[in-house]
């Protein structure tokens, strides 16, 4: 009467084998929270726009070789010189080798000195001169003293393959020395990001706004900015997702994003219903910790070729209550950029509430902000 049917020692499994996964997936959140607590204030891009996210483990190596173009182009300045040497050295040894065997084979090797012997290739008798003559051909130096003669069949064709075959590899090795040398990521060290991002009031509307410059004459074409806020979140479900990545519009609905970089400008964020920062006060923002990562992108007008500048903010880097100091006067006849105030801040009043009250107390007040924002002042 009191005993247990099989049924119930089913449900008792499952019921501890859920509760071992719930326990399981609650200890690895934790030692997520645990590891990212450990380092604060480590960043996602730095500041001069490296991103900090190193690619470990990858097994399927050969997908860089199957874009071997691509790869040649992103290795560092060392490796890629060595292997642009050790291509053409290569080359020329292989085709020397091929020169060396056939004047072996032919037996101009031991009948070079004799009279009307007609070699492959005159004056041809060790593997010197034929590492001589293979650099010769493919570089179309030509000095005159080895020359191919019109008796070897053989020799012809080799010499067809090696020009076909030279042309290819000075066309990849050449091709790649030159995009590497014309990439456009040294126009992106003249793209200046201030050092912080501020918050304040503008038009009666919390804004997130930081400035950005082009220090060269020539400008950026089709210059275009977004922002991104990297912060870790969990789902409802009690997923843990690290470095969940947000967009924050600083204008991609009304064309704000697309810049006439002639002169520093000051990029704004409002912070609305929409924005992730619409329910964040003063007291809340120093405690949460995330990063903005913004991309400034646009054409070199020089070469053509698109440029893409990056920079971050951590949530230490926002100063609420701020503003930027005026770069920008006028001269006689032309406008000034000061450039030692870029990244000069002075504060102002704002209000610590968050952005959605301090809508809803414009709503109650009338609108009355400036008395509003004074008795808010930081």
């Amino acid at each position: 009467m009191g005993g247990s049917f099989p049924g119930d020692v089913s449900i008792s499994r499952e019921t501890s084998i859920t509760g071992v996964r719930l326990v399981l997936r609650e200890s690895l959140v934790g030692e997520l929270f645990f590891l990212l607590q450990q380092n604060p204030r480590q960043r996602y891009v730095q500041k001069d726009g490296k991103c900090n996210v190193h690619h470990g483990n990858v097994q399927e190596t050969y997908r860089y070789l199957s874009d071997l173009f691509t790869t040649l182009v992103d290795l560092r300045w060392r490796l890629s010189l060595f292997i642009f040497t050790l291509v053409y050295v290569v080359n020329w040894l292989f085709f020397g080798f091929l020169w060396w065997l056939i004047a072996l084979i032919r037996g101009d090797l031991v009948h070079a000195d004799e009279e009307g012997w007609t070699p492959c290739v005159e004056n041809l008798n060790s593997f010197v001169s034929a590492f001589l003559f293979s650099i010769e051909t493919e570089t179309t130096i030509g000095y005159g003293y080895r020359v191919i003669t019109e008796k070897c069949p053989e020799g012809i064709i080799l010499l067809l393959l090696q020009a076909i075959l030279g042309s290819i590899v000075n066309a990849m090795m050449v091709g790649c020395m030159f995009v590497k040398i014309s990439q456009p990521k040294n126009r992106a060290e003249t793209l200046m990001f201030s050092h912080n991002a501020v918050i304040s009031v503008r038009d009666n509307k919390m804004c997130l706004m930081f400035r950005v410059g082009d220090l060269r004459n020539s400008h950026i074409v089709e210059a275009s900015i977004r922002a991104k806020l990297i912060r870790s979140q969990q789902t409802k479900e009690g997923e843990f997702i690290p470095l969940n990545q947000t967009d924050i519009n600083i204008g991609f609905d009304t064309g704000d994003d697309r810049l006439f970089l002639v002169s520093p400008l000051i990029i704004s964020h409002e912070i609305n219903e929409k924005s992730p920062f619409w329910e964040m006060s003063l007291a809340q923002m120093e405690k949460e910790e995330f990063e903005i990562v913004v991309i400034l992108e646009g054409m070199v007008e020089a070469t053509g070729m698109t440029c893409q500048a990056r920079s971050s903010y951590l949530d230490t880097e926002v100063l609420w209550g701020h503003r930027f100091t005026p770069v920008l006067s006028l001269e006689k006849g032309f406008y000034e950029v000061d450039y030692n105030n870029f990244h000069d801040v002075y504060e102002t009043n704002t209000p610590t509430c968050s952005a959605k009250e301090l809508a809803a107390k414009l709503r109650e007040g009338n609108r009355q902000v400036p008395h509003f924002i004074l008795n808010f002042r930081v």
